[in-house]
C-alpha cells in the first residue's frame, strides 16, 4: 500500500470566480490509526457548489478550509486499514473527506454502503448528499401537492434533478429550468419533467407559457435573473425552497453580482401567504439518511427515478472541474474519479 497521500490544498482566499492559482497540489504521508480510527482510499470525491463558501474567510454555518488546509469534499472509498471492528479492509464507505487519495476518520463518522445496492458513486449524488438534499427539502419546506406546479432552477444538476422527478413522483406539474438545449432535452425525454426552460432565451416568455396559471413551489438553487423572473408569479400560499444561490457565490459577502437585476419585492409575501425558507440538509437529513436511501433505491428500482453523473478523472483534474461547477459547464452530479 502507497504510504502518500496526494491532497489539494487552498493555496489563497479567491477574489471573486476561482482560478487555478487558489489551488495547490501537495503530497504528504500517511497518518499513523489510532484506536477506532480508519483509513479510507478514496475512490470518487463530491464537487458541489457549497464548497465555494468554504474557500472564503466568512462566518457561516461551517468554518473555512484554512489557507493551506485540504480542500472540502464529501467522499466515497474503501477501507485501506481499520483499528475498529465495524470495517474491514475493502468494505465501501461513505464519509472520507477532502480532496486528496486518502483520509483518516473515526469509524463513527463512516456510512456503510452496499456496492450490490448500487454503483458506490451514488453515494455522492442521487443517493447522497445532494439526493437527500432535495428529499428533505422538498418533504419538510415544499410539501408538493397532487396538481401544483413546481419550478426547479438548475434543474438539470445533482440536487435539481432529483427535486423535479420527486416531485413528479408526488403528482406536481413540474417546469425545470436549465441553460441550453441539451440539458432542456434531457430534462424532458429522460427525466419527465413536463416542461423545460432555456434561462440563456427569453425567460420571461417561457414562463409565461409554462406556467399559465402561475407556480406553488420554486426550488431556488440560483438566484440572480432567474429567481427575478419566477418570484412574481407565484400564486396564494406558494412555497419557496432556499437551498442555493449559485449565482452570487462568486461575489464579495454574496452580494448579488453585477448588472444582476434588482431582487424581487417582498411585499407579495404577506398578500399572497408566501413561505420562503432556508435550510442545511445536515440539520437533520442525516439522521433520516436509511429512511431517504431505502424510499429512494425504490424509485429507481421501479424506475421512477433517473440520474446522470458528470465523472472527471484524476485529482489532478478537480481544480478546473470546480470552476466549470461555477460556470454550469457540468451536466449532472460532478464526481472526481480515482484510481
Amino acid at each position: 500500500m502507497t504510504q502518500t497521500n496526494r491532497r489539494i490544498l487552498l493555496a489563497r482566499r479567491p477574489q471573486g470566480a476561482p482560478v487555478p492559482e487558489d489551488f495547490r497540489l501537495d503530497e504528504a504521508p500517511l497518518p499513523d490509526l489510532a484506536e477506532g480510527e480508519v483509513l479510507v482510499r478514496h475512490r470518487f470525491l463530491s464537487l458541489d457548489p457549497y464548497q465555494r463558501g468554504r474557500m472564503d474567510d466568512a462566518k457561516s454555518y461551517a468554518k473555512p478550509v484554512a489557507i493551506g488546509g485540504v480542500m472540502e469534499c464529501q467522499a466515497v472509498g474503501q477501507v485501506a486499514a481499520s483499528r475498529d471492528p465495524r470495517f474491514k479492509e475493502g468494505d465501501w464507505v461513505l464519509g472520507g473527506f477532502g480532496w486528496q487519495t486518502h483520509s483518516v476518520r473515526p469509524a463513527k463518522a463512516l456510512i456503510a454502503i452496499d456496492p450490490q445496492e448500487a454503483a458506490p458513486s451514488t453515494a455522492l449524488g442521487v443517493l447522497g448528499m445532494p439526493g437527500l438534499t432535495a428529499w428533505v427539502g422538498l418533504k419538510d419546506i415544499g410539501e408538493p401537492k397532487q396538481g401544483e406546479t413546481l419550478v426547479v432552477s438548475a434543474a438539470s444538476g445533482a440536487v435539481g434533478q432529483v427535486v423535479g422527478q420527486l416531485g413528479r413522483i408526488a403528482g406536481c406539474r413540474v417546469v425545470g429550468i436549465a441553460g441550453g438545449a441539451r440539458k432542456c432535452a434531457y430534462l424532458k425525454d429522460e427525466l419527465g419533467f413536463d416542461v423545460a426552460v432555456d434561462h440563456k432565451a427569453d425567460l420571461d416568455a417561457q414562463l409565461d407559457t409554462a406556467c399559465p396559471e402561475g407556480v406553488d413551489i420554486y426550488w431556488e438553487n440560483v438566484g440572480g435573473a432567474v429567481q427575478a423572473a419566477v418570484f412574481p408569479r407565484f400564486r396564494d400560499f406558494g412555497r419557496m425552497v432556499m437551498c442555493g444561490m449559485i449565482a452570487q457565490y462568486n461575489t464579495a459577502s454574496g452580494a448579488a453580482a453585477a448588472g444582476a437585476p434588482p431582487g424581487p419585492n417582498l411585499g407579495p409575501v404577506v398578500r399572497k401567504r408566501l413561505r420562503i425558507q432556508g435550510f442545511i440538509v445536515g440539520d437533520t437529513g442525516w439522521k433520516r439518511y436509511a429512511q431517504f436511501r431505502a424510499e429512494m433505491l425504490g424509485h429507481i428500482a421501479a424506475g421512477r427515478l433517473h440520474y446522470r453523473e458528470d465523472i472527471v478523472q484524476g485529482l489532478d483534474a478537480a481544480p478546473d472541474a470546480f470552476i466549470g461547477l461555477l460556470q454550469g459547464r457540468n451536466f449532472g452530479k460532478l464526481l472526481v474519479g480515482l484510481d
